[in-house]
């Protein structure tokens, strides 16, 4: 009996860095849309209402993607 399936392990890396790549892709639009610079806003200027937001935003997107790969 084999319990580790290379087939599987393999397809969980990919799919996972597939996912990474598409968050971190609609991050850079969201940042490019907004009128500043998210990054700066969040980091330098310590603007904690926005950093909510973009919080949720990540939270959305990570679940659409979880399901669009999950299928």
């Amino acid at each position: 009996m084999e319990f580790l399936h290379l087939d599987w392990l393999l397809n969980a890396l990919v799919f996972s860095l597939l996912g990474v790549v598409v968050f971190w892709v609609s991050f850079v639009v969201i940042d490019k849309l907004t009128p500043y610079d998210l990054w700066r806003e969040i980091i330098k200027e310590r603007n904690q209402p926005l950093a909510t937001i973009v919080a949720a935003m990540c939270l959305g997107v990570a679940i659409i993607v979880a399901a669009a790969i999950h299928g």
